[in-house]
């Protein structure tokens, strides 16, 4: 993505220790939002489109390697690491992070076609608010979630509308969570770190 000049805005919060590990996760040696060139064309056509509004798009999370879910998946076996569960899966018990689909094995993201995002106002860097924040493990976090308020759902039918026209599917389970739907490796799980 650091290529193109198209004014999305990162945060690569599994670089830093703001996520739901609480610490930098395994292959995130850069901040860099990686992707394959077909969903980033995607991604930034999608971007100019939502500049239309005054919104810029602000990515969390893009590829990542298996060695990161890896790290996820060994985190979420630990019970008795629970640091960042008030602000991440305050009501969900961490036990239940696997059968509740929240924690997996394999990533779509390692695919390098997947993208975590959320929208803010172009020039003031506000969020639009969502509802939830980025990574929450939560039924409210569903994408079309019928507990949130009137704007927060019209927020998050633009943030799918603008996404789907331009090629990508979301998940059900997570807003935020896109992924192109022509992506060149469906059936590969890279895990070359992030450098």
């Amino acid at each position: 993505m650091s290529e193109y000049n198209s004014g999305i805005v990162t945060e690569i919060r599994y670089f830093t220790d703001n996520n739901f590990v609480g610490t930098k996760v395994n292959g995130y040696q850069s901040a860099k939002c990686l992707l394959t060139e077909k969903a980033a064309k995607a991604l930034i056509a999608a971007q100019s489109d939502f500049l239309k509004f005054g919104l810029s798009i602000k990515v969390f999370d893009c590829y990542r390697p298996q060695q990161a879910v890896d790290h996820f998946v060994a985190w979420a076996k630990d019970l008795n690491d629970t640091k960042m569960k008030a602000f991440y899966y305050p009501q969900v018990a961490k036990s239940e992070l696997f059968n509740k689909g929240y924690i997996a094995a394999k990533s779509g993201h390692s695919r390098a076609s997947t993208v975590d995002l959320t929208l803010i106002e172009k020039d003031g860097h506000e969020p639009l608010d969502m509802g939830t924040p980025w990574d929450y493990f939560s039924p409210l976090s569903a994408a079309k979630s019928p507990y949130l308020s009137s704007q927060v759902r019209a927020n998050r039918m633009l943030l799918a509308k603008v996404m789907a026209l331009h090629g990508f599917k979301p998940l059900t389970e997570e807003w935020w969570h896109f992924t192109l739907i022509d992506e060149p490796h469906k059936n590969s799980y890279f895990d070359i770190p992030i450098k």
